[in-house]
This record gives C-alpha cells, sequence and structure tokens, in this order.
C-alpha cells in the first residue's frame, strides 16, 4: 500500500501543482457510484412504473431516453466542472481532478472519462476493480481522461 503525503497547503487555496496526494478508497468511489445510480434512476423509474400501468409504449422510450441523456448530462456536467463532484462523490466527501495539475477536468474529459466508464464495464467491470492493484489507484476510465479521484480534504473545492 503506496502512502501519499497531504499535498501542501496555500492560504486555504486548492492546491494546483499535480495529485501526489493520498487517493479515494474503493468502498469510498463505490458508494458514491450507488448514490449517483440512485439519484439517476428516480425520474425514469416514476415515468416507467405510470407507463407500466398505462401500457405506453410511448412512455417507456421517453424514461430509457431520459435516463440515457440524463446519465450524460449529469456526469459530464459534474465531473467536468470546477469541483469535480457528483452528488454522490460530494456526499462522501471525493472529487475528480487533473492528475497533472490538480485542478478541474474540463467537459471534454469528463465525456471521455463517461466513455471510458463504458469500457470499464464491458469485461465484467474489471476496469473498475483496476484500481485495487494500480499504484495510482486509477480505474480505466481514470486513466482514459488522466485524472484521479481523491479526497476532497486534501484538494479542497472553492
Amino acid at each position: 500500500m503506496t502512502m501519499y503525503p497531504p499535498p501542501p497547503e496555500t492560504a486555504g487555496q486548492p492546491y494546483y501543482g499535480g495529485a501526489s496526494g493520498p487517493r479515494a478508497g474503493f468502498w469510498q468511489r463505490f458508494a458514491a457510484s450507488f448514490l449517483d445510480g440512485i439519484i439517476l434512476a428516480v425520474v425514469p423509474v416514476i415515468i416507467l412504473s405510470i407507463a407500466a400501468s398505462s401500457h405506453s409504449g410511448a412512455l417507456v422510450a421517453l424514461g430509457y431516453l431520459l435516463l440515457f441523456c440524463g446519465s450524460i448530462a449529469y456526469f459530464v456536467y459534474f465531473e467536468g466542472g470546477p469541483t469535480g463532484q457528483t452528488l454522490g462523490k460530494r456526499a462522501l466527501g471525493i472529487r475528480v481532478i487533473d492528475m497533472n495539475t490538480g485542478g478541474p477536468i474540463g467537459y471534454g474529459r469528463a465525456f471521455i472519462r463517461l466513455i471510458g466508464r463504458i469500457v470499464s464495464e464491458i469485461p465484467c467491470y474489471l476496469g473498475y476493480f483496476w484500481m485495487l492493484w494500480d499504484k495510482e489507484k486509477q480505474c480505466w476510465h481514470d486513466k482514459f481522461a488522466t485524472d484521479v479521484v481523491v479526497p476532497a480534504q486534501y484538494y479542497p473545492v472553492n
């Protein structure tokens, strides 16, 4: 297990000089993803339950479309934003940062990270478990976007 010293603090400002501090653990990341899944599923599940009772194929399609588009918008907006935190990550006190600068990854790389999540799922979620033996604790989608997930206490959000 690699121990990382906390990054230097500069007058209460976040450290944007690289990600040399500790990384978020597997169970923190799992719990954050679980919370995000619950948050994303609420509206489509309501629509799908209404569709099932009314036997409307159009509502079923709408529910799946909302789930698909909502997931893309949710992850790209929150992980690519200045905080690098989805609501689940915020609740667990972790965030996504650029591996080289320690700053936000931006919306383009957040989209690449999302595509990487799909690739991470294909071989029985091997890309997610990869962090268990990776020295930087990166999943495949982290490697795709050159980012790391870190405890927000060491990399505070403005």
